[in-house]
């Protein structure tokens, strides 16, 4: 059951930072939660928000925004993450009713409540792994409300950039059952040689008909849109410079390894889903969103 947020709660990991930017997700998802014509409902993801300090007085519902979707940041930009869920969230559930995979791994997890709000088959185990201090204070929201996962939930409080791997294979990962990963929000924030240590440790550790969906930018120079107006409104409204958290090196072309490896990949642009939904952000001038792709990849069975 879902009762009032829990405020002063243990926000180590979400105060700053890229974890500052997992509460900006999360008030995107209960705006989008709200809406009349919601592409996905997370009713948590209001009490992740209010129960931060950092992000207690930012809106969760649409009309606490006085210019409402004209506003850059929680009308676009927030309907945008609602978009994303719902595409990701059909993914994770296609892979797991449909092709069978049992096993899904959100890596970088932050504060996705999908193992708690989505309906999973039986036997279906969830592994999140990201940093103690962000797992941390999502549990301790979630268990001021009594909340209760569908799936079996395995939290790996390790960061992307140690040795995750083996934590993720010590808390009982099979690699020889299939599996589906998640990279929602992630990539553009790891260096370049983290992110091709990832996508080669997904290949090696992946069996036969697992799927893969992550996030990338394709842009040549981020710089060329730091005056869009996602970006600024992003800055000026709640203190979130995203341009100085992502990493502007090149960056690799994972849906082209995976392809390299045998994999069979599609990549979409977000405004693929908004025709296909019928709702969603369109391209604009001066975008921060032009690079965005979402890239799908299957892994063959033998």
């Amino acid at each position: 059951m879902v009762g009032t947020a829990h405020r002063n709660t243990g926000v180590e990991g979400v105060e700053g930072g890229v974890g500052l930017t997992a509460l900006m997700v999360a008030a995107a998802r209960a705006i989008e939660t709200h809406r009349h014509d919601s592409l996905a409902r997370d009713v948590y993801a209001e009490h992740f928000v209010l129960a931060a300090p950092a992000s207690a007085g930012w809106p969760v519902r649409i009309r606490q925004v006085p210019d409402g979707d004209a506003n850059p940041l929680w009308g676009r930009f927030a309907r945008y993450f609602g978009l994303r869920t719902r595409v990701l969230d059909d993914f994770l559930l296609r892979s797991a009713h449909v092709r069978g995979a049992r096993q899904v791994v959100l890596l970088g997890a932050g504060l996705d409540s999908r193992a708690f709000r989505l309906d999973w088959p039986s036997g279906c185990v969830v592994f999140e792994i990201d940093r103690e201090g962000v797992l941390e204070f999502k549990h301790k929201v979630l268990n001021g409300l009594s909340a209760a996962p569908k799936a079996a939930r395995v939290p790996i409080p390790v960061d992307l950039r140690a040795d995750w791997v083996t934590a993720l294979t010590d808390a009982g990962f099979d690699t020889a059952a299939p599996s589906v990963w998640l990279a929602e929000g992630l990539l553009f924030y790891l260096p370049n040689a983290a992110e091709t240590y990832l996508i080669e440790a997904i290949d090696r550790l992946s069996a036969g008909g697992s799927a893969l969906a992550f996030e990338v930018k394709l842009d040549k120079d981020l710089l060329e849109y730091r005056d869009s107006p996602l970006y600024t409104a992003t800055k000026h409204q709640i203190g979130i410079d995203l341009l100085n958290l992502f990493a502007r090196e090149p960056r690799p072309d994972s849906a082209g390894d995976l392809a390299g490896k045998g994999w069979s990949t599609s990549v979409h642009t977000p405004f693929d889903f908004t025709h296909r939904h019928g709702r969603g952000p369109l391209p604009e001038e001066n975008d921060a969103l032009a690079g965005n792709r979402w890239v799908f990849a299957d892994k063959p069975r033998p």
